[in-house]
């Protein structure tokens, strides 16, 4: 029985996932919260190994094996840190976390959601978030932002792939509880007051 708080930031590349994570981060501790952040793929060394693996620009990964790729770094992240994290009490900010499989692998390679549900509840263990914060942001933002980044394999990903990932979490945000869009066109400090609002909403 899980004792703390599970908050994941989901979205796709380049929509500031990670500059919300980690003011977020900051506000947790200010409140004297006990929280770690943490990432998906990755977040403990083994974890990470696979993320090298699945993210290489130019390395051939059939959509299958991407999957499983992901739900096998998912399920050593939530055996080894998220879930004895939570069982501490202590408050846990994910970036991603299963919501973005069913983007990427389901809606954007079209693997059956069935099969991806499926995975997803072994991999970990039906631990699911308190709250999850979905940041969507107009695509010209993600060609702008990566002009000079570093590009990954998944990122390299074409116009069509990018929309049919949007409408994919689009529909779930529909159908997920404590799921909210957030519009990631907006300056970063209105994000996150959006960001804090739906946590104290939520007493997340």
């Amino acid at each position: 029985m899980k004792k703390g708080k599970f908050i994941v930031l989901e979205g796709p590349d380049r929509c500031g996932k990670s500059t919300q994570a980690k003011l977020l981060l900051n506000y947790l501790i200010e409140q004297g919260r006990d929280v770690i952040l943490t990432r998906e793929p990755g977040g403990t060394p083994t974890a990470e190994r696979i993320r090298q693996i699945v993210l290489e620009p130019g390395l051939s990964v059939t959509p299958i094996t991407e999957l499983l790729l992901y739900e096998a770094s998912r399920a050593q992240h939530t055996q080894e840190k998220i879930l004895p994290a939570l069982q501490a009490g202590k408050t846990v900010v994910c970036e991603r976390y299963t919501m973005s499989t069913c983007a990427y692998q389901g809606y954007g390679r079209g693997i059956d959601l069935k099969i991806i549900d499926t995975l997803n509840r072994i991999a970990t263990l039906q631990t699911v978030p308190d709250l999850t914060l979905v940041f969507l942001m107009s695509d010209k933002y993600f060609t702008e932002r990566g002009e000079y980044l570093f590009s990954d394999r998944l990122e390299q990903e074409d116009l069509a792939f990018r929309k049919k990932m949007r409408q994919g979490y689009l529909e779930m945000i529909q159908r997920t509880p404590n799921a909210y869009l957030i519009d990631a066109d907006k300056n970063i400090s209105d994000i996150q007051t959006r960001v804090r609002e739906l946590l104290e909403k939520h007493q997340v």
